[in-house]
């Protein structure tokens, strides 16, 4: 199974394995991370599960649609490499895929 690791701006850190086919939220859920709320189940009508991807997985990732792209300006302090869990489906790819929760959650 593909790890991610689950950082907090306090520099704890949390790796996990996540099922394929599961979303990056889910595995945050199922595993009581911190910092991650979907509070909309993963329906994409939040942003309470918005992370900051690192820096050398962003183009790695699959683009984010104008849906997220639009739910994403709603989070608390956006910035160029943040994506919503909840889009982000785990593929034997992400193995190692490093995501930070913002400071908290809109």
């Amino acid at each position: 199974m593909p790890k991610i690791t689950y950082k907090d701006k306090q520099g704890n850190s949390k790796t996990l394995e996540v099922e394929k086919g599961l979303s990056v939220m889910e595995g945050a859920i199922q595993n009581n991370v911190p910092g991650i709320d979907a509070d909309c189940g993963g329906s994409m009508a939040c942003a309470t599960c918005h992370v900051y991807v690192e820096e050398k997985w962003f183009n790695k990732l699959p683009k984010p649609d104008e849906g997220e792209v639009d739910m994403i300006d709603m989070a608390f302090e956006p910035k160029k490499n943040s994506r919503l869990s909840c889009q982000l489906i785990v593929t034997d790819e992400m193995d190692g895929l490093e995501v930070t929760t913002p400071e908290k959650q809109s």
